[in-house]
């Protein structure tokens, strides 16, 4: 499998994208993201047909100008062409010595999905070596998030693709129903660590340096993105536990976690996860081939897959992950004399085929 993502090195700036259906806040944490004295010079990019634009109050500018330059030292861009372009054109900017910026926010529209914005910084080899993607931050409406996610696709796209979720508008919300759609975005993306925001009150922490693509980084990283999954004890059998469903849900419940939700069942929503796992190594060229005929096939259902596996023929962790067509691989630290050597894989897509995967996967064992 080719690698993805590109190698961390100091020259490459960090971008984050951030989306979230309307109204969910996203300008909110923007503004505060920029007027805040963090020291960092922050260039936004913003999709210019957005309902809400960055108010003047903060672009101390003619707002005809493309390219902002903030009275704090950040920038601020408006696409007026693809993103590729844009991109392209700050990294080149940056490099003359015209714009002085450290990292790289991408506020997408209220209905975009994130899949073609992330895939851009791995199939366009310029923006490749000019930026690396950190993560895909996602704004849910506490107020407004179930009949979104109901009725439009993409909200449910943008809950699938995140790697931190932030649940907005809480206060305006009963703790009951804040519960059910913590419980749901779970359902829907187990790995995306959840947090409730007052938008005064996001640490820059939970936004910058997340690290969600990138291969190399120490899983601890990625806080528990596998374990989020984990059957409870007695359903851990020598591979995967596909039959478990102790609640209506295709997916696994944390170790003694019961779904007690009933009110919860009629929410069968298209975005779901699963999890794989296996005690047997993986046999590589079985794996690889099974894979890429798959994302053939559902690459467009596939939003975010990732997994650390046991593969024979190393005596490394790989790390593996994909968005949509996208997937990579990486080596990752050596499995510990201590540790037991399990495969485990997360896919989080709409309608994916969950038991032809799960039988293909089986199937690539040694």
């Amino acid at each position: 499998m080719s690698t993805s993502a590109a190698p961390t090195s100091p020259a490459l700036i960090p971008a984050t994208i951030l989306t979230g259906f309307l109204g969910s806040g996203k300008t909110t944490l923007l503004k505060r993201v920029l007027s805040e004295t963090h020291g960092q010079k922050i260039a936004v990019i913003e999709n210019e047909f957005g309902e809400e634009n960055i108010d003047n109050d903060i672009l101390v500018a003619d707002t005809n100008e493309q390219i902002i330059q903030m009275s704090n030292g950040c920038v601020c861009c408006t696409i007026r062409e693809d993103l590729r372009t844009t991109l392209s054109e700050l990294a080149a900017k940056r490099r003359k010595g015209e714009l002085n910026f450290e990292r790289v926010v991408i506020e997408t529209t209220g209905l975009a999905d994130p899949g073609p914005v992330a895939q851009t910084f791995f199939m366009d080899d310029e923006i490749a070596e000019s930026y690396l993607l950190d993560s895909i931050l996602t704004l849910v409406d506490a107020v407004h998030a179930d009949e979104q996610l109901n009725t439009r696709q993409e909200a449910r796209h943008q809950v699938g693709f995140a790697d931190q979720i932030f649940i907005s508008k809480t206060d305006l919300v009963q703790d009951a129903n804040v519960d059910a759609l913590s419980h749901r975005i779970k359902h829907m993306n187990p790995r995306a660590p959840q947090q409730r925001v007052n938008f005064g009150e996001v640490p820059l922490s939970s936004v910058f340096d997340l690290r969600g693509f990138n291969l190399n980084a120490k899983l601890e990283i990625d806080p528990e993105f596998l374990d989020a999954a984990e059957p409870s004890h007695e359903h851990a059998h020598e591979h995967h536990d596909h039959e478990h469903h102790d609640c209506g849900h295709d997916h696994d419940h944390e170790h003694g976690e019961h779904c007690d939700h009933p009110h919860h069942h009629h929410h069968d929503d298209d975005v779901k996860s699963f999890v794989f796992r296996a005690e047997r190594a993986f046999n590589p060229a079985k794996l690889e081939e099974f894979l890429g005929a798959i994302v053939q096939v559902y690459g467009p259902k596939m939003l975010r897959y990732k997994g650390v596996l046991n593969m024979k023929g190393t005596d490394k962790k790989v790390i593996f992950q994909g968005v949509h067509q996208l997937m990579g691989s990486d080596l990752g630290p050596k499995w510990l004399p201590s540790e037991k050597k399990i495969s485990k894989m997360v896919f989080i897509g709409i309608d994916l085929p969950k038991e032809i995967l799960l039988q293909g996967l089986e199937g690539c064992l040694v």
